[in-house]
């Protein structure tokens, strides 16, 4: 089973339309080093638990790091009911490449030891 794609311009102009539903099936500390502002954070490794109640009627788009894992848990992805779903071709090193922005976080006290030349 295929997953249509959609490119990182389209997705952007959609998010700012408020037409589609951004789902990150990375795992929590991927998100956390950094996300597309606004995307729902859903790890494949407890996708069967997700409920999504109140979201199929909206577009569902998914992303990865490079596009691999939602291409090939296209069939997961959508057995949830969405009216329609995508993923982000090429996923968020696509979005980077397009010039479009994420927002970061740095583990704690990452910055200290860079400032002491421990790293």
């Amino acid at each position: 089973m295929q997953i249509k794609s959609m490119d990182p311009m389209t997705l952007k102009k959609r998010l700012d339309e408020g037409s589609v539903i951004l789902i990150d099936v990375r795992e929590p500390n991927e998100h956390a080093r950094e996300h597309i502002e606004g995307a729902k954070l859903v790890p494949l490794s407890r996708f069967q638990a997700e409920k999504f109640a109140g979201l199929q009627d909206k577009t569902a788009v998914f992303h990865c790091h490079s596009g691999g894992r939602t291409s090939a848990n296209a069939k997961l992805l959508n057995s949830k009911g969405f009216r329609d779903a995508y993923h982000l071709g090429g996923g968020i090193v696509a979005w980077k490449a397009a010039g479009l922005p994420t927002r970061s976080q740095q583990p704690a006290g990452e910055g200290r030891r860079k400032l002491f030349g421990l790293f």
